[in-house]
C-alpha cells in the first residue's frame, strides 16, 4: 500500500478567487496546493479587457504567495477583435470564458446568441487562445437535470465543427454525455472534473433532506453520470484534467431561501483528489491528471514545485472563519485519508 506520495504540484484550470477580503482567504488554501490556477472572471464587474485583467492580476500578487494566476477574459457582447489580440499578446491571459447568460453566478452579463459570437471564435481560433466554455442553456423551460446534454446537442457540437482549431475545454462536465461527447471530439476539445461531479450524485443533494452544500452548477445528475466523470478522471486519458470549480459563498448565503450556488472545495482539494483516486485503485493516475494533462492543453511548462501527500486521516473543518462569519468548506466534518504534509529535508 502506498502510503506518500511526493508530485510536482499541482494546477487547478477551473477556479473561482472571488475578490476583496474573500480574496485573500481563499487564496492562501488554492496557494498551498496548486502553484498555478485558471482564474475565472465573472467577478461583479466583469473582467472584459486586458486591462482589467492585469488589475485583478496585480490584485492577487499582490498577497505574496507563490502562486501563478492564469487570467481569463469574461466574453460578452461587447468584446472586440481587437481585444483578443491584446488578449493574445498580453502573456497573462490563457483563455476566454462563455457564460450563457444568467446560467450561474454572475452571468447576467453572459452571452444570449451563441450564434452571434461566431466571429469572435474565429478570431480566437486564429490566435491560438482557448474557449472555457460553461455548457448549460439557461432557458428556464429546459429541465436543469437537461441543461448541459441539450447545450451539446444545440451548441456544443457547432461550434467545434465550425472551428476545428480552436481549443475548446468543456468546464465541469456533469453528465455521461459530457464525457462522450469529450472523447468523440478531436485532441482540441478537454475537460475539467471537480471533486463533486466525480465523488456524488443527486441523491448527495437530494435525499433525506436539501444538502445546499452540495448545490453546485452543472447540478449534480444522476449516479450513471458521476461514474463515467470518476472514470474518465481514473482512466489516464490526457482529455481530462484537474479543475475544481471551487466557488466560495458564506455560509449564511448557502443555507438561505435562494442558496448559492457553488462548492468550497479549495481547503482540501487535492487532499479530497487523492483520496478519489485511491478508492478507485487508480493513484498512480494522479500526478498526470492534475499536473500535466493542463498544462499540455495550455501549452504550459510544468511545475518544478514538489508537493507531499501522506496517508493520514483527517476531519475536514464544519467551519471556516471569515471576517465575523462563516464559510462551509466541501466535505465538512467529514474524514479523508490524504493530507498535505511537509517535505523531506
Amino acid at each position: 500500500m502506498t502510503n506518500e506520495l511526493i508530485i510536482n504540484k499541482p494546477d487547478d484550470m477551473h477556479l473561482h478567487l472571488r475578490e476583496g477580503e474573500l480574496l485573500g482567504f481563499v487564496l492562501k488554501d488554492t496557494a498551498k496546493q496548486f502553484a498555478r490556477a485558471i482564474v475565472m472572471p465573472n467577478l461583479k464587474l466583469p473582467v472584459t479587457t486586458v486591462n482589467l485583467a492585469r488589475n485583478y492580476y496585480d490584485a492577487i500578487k499582490s498577497f505574496g504567495y507563490d502562486f501563478q494566476p492564469l487570467m481569463t477574459l469574461y466574453l460578452t457582447s461587447e468584446l472586440s477583435k481587437e481585444e483578443i489580440k491584446r488578449a493574445k499578446e498580453s502573456e497573462i491571459i490563457h483563455g476566454i470564458k462563455l457564460y450563457p447568460a444568467g446560467v450561474t453566478t454572475n452571468s447576467k452579463d453572459g452571452i444570449t446568441s451563441i450564434d452571434s459570437c461566431f466571429n469572435l471564435f474565429e478570431e480566437m481560433q486564429k490566435y491560438n487562445l482557448p474557449l472555457l466554455i460553461h455548457g448549460e442553456v439557461s432557458d428556464s423551460k429546459v429541465d436543469i437535470f437537461d441543461r448541459e446534454k441539450i447545450f451539446i446537442e444545440k451548441y456544443l457540437i457547432k461550434i467545434c465543427q465550425h472551428f476545428p482549431s480552436l481549443r475548446v475545454v468543456f468546464e465541469h462536465i456533469s453528465t455521461k454525455e459530457a464525457v462522450d461527447f469529450v472523447l468523440e471530439s478531436s485532441v482540441n476539445v478537454a475537460a475539467t472534473i471537480t471533486p463533486q461531479h466525480a465523488m456524488l450524485n443527486r441523491n448527495d443533494l437530494l435525499s433525506g433532506g436539501i444538502k445546499p452544500h452540495n448545490y453546485c452548477l452543472p447540478v449534480l445528475k444522476r449516479e450513471k453520470h458521476q461514474k463515467a466523470i470518476l472514470q474518465s478522471a481514473i482512466s489516464g486519458n490526457p482529455k481530462f484534467f484537474l479543475g475544481t470549480d471551487s466557488a466560495p459563498h458564506l455560509t449564511s448565503q448557502k443555507e438561505s431561501a435562494c442558496g448559492c450556488a457553488g462548492v468550497y472545495s479549495a481547503k482540501t482539494a487535492i487532499e479530497i483528489y487523492a483520496d478519489i483516486f485511491d478508492q478507485n485503485d487508480a493513484l498512480d493516475m494522479l500526478p498526470n491528471f492534475c499536473n500535466k494533462f493542463g498544462a499540455d492543453f495550455y501549452s504550459l511548462p510544468y511545475n518544478q514545485t514538489k508537493i507531499r501527500l501522506e496517508r493520514k486521516d483527517y476531519e475536514i473543518p464544519r467551519q471556516l472563519e471569515f471576517n465575523g462569519d462563516k464559510i462551509t468548506p466541501f466535505l465538512a466534518g467529514q474524514t479523508i485519508h490524504w493530507q498535505i504534509a511537509e517535505m523531506p529535508h
